[in-house]
């Protein structure tokens, strides 16, 4: 699928459009994408800043994609578990900013070859118009090769 057509897709999905999400940017070869949130009236909490929830969805599903696309349909690929832990009030617009690299793909093809699970928990930040860092999200995939019958 073209990058535009995807970016689109998700910049016009409900729950990432109702919370102001977009994505700004996605790589040809699906290892670097970029998401931001600006705050606005409709995304505001009762304090003032971005929902918490927010925060999390802006991290959701962009490694385990972006894992999928570079392994191919030899591999399961799932999000298996998340965490987040809140730095700061989120005020203003939101970054975040994922990469896969060429050792990490290598690092699963290494972990997965005999077709065992392997499940790497992977660091996001999402970080404010400063580069100050708001929330830490851990998301942990799992990833095995699929049996072949």
């Amino acid at each position: 699928m073209k990058m535009f057509f995807f970016r689109l897709m998700f910049n016009l999905y409900p729950p990432y459009l109702g919370a102001g999400i977009r994505v700004k940017s996605i790589s040809p070869d699906f290892r670097d994408i970029v998401v931001q949130m600006k705050r606005h009236w409709y995304t505001r909490n009762y304090v003032g800043t971005h929902f918490g929830g927010s925060l999390y969805s802006m991290t959701d599903p962009f490694y385990m994609l972006m894992v999928m696309k570079n392994l191919g349909r030899e591999y399961i690929v799932w999000d298996k578990a998340a965490s987040i832990e809140f730095l700061k009030p989120g005020r203003g617009k939101m970054v975040a900013h994922f990469q896969v690299t060429e050792a990490q793909l290598k690092e699963i093809r290494e972990n997965t070859k005999d077709g065992q699970k392997y499940t790497p928990v992977w660091p996001i930040d999402v970080v404010d118009e400063h580069g100050e860092a708001v929330a830490r999200i851990q998301k942990t995939l799992y990833i095995r090769k699929k049996r072949h019958h």
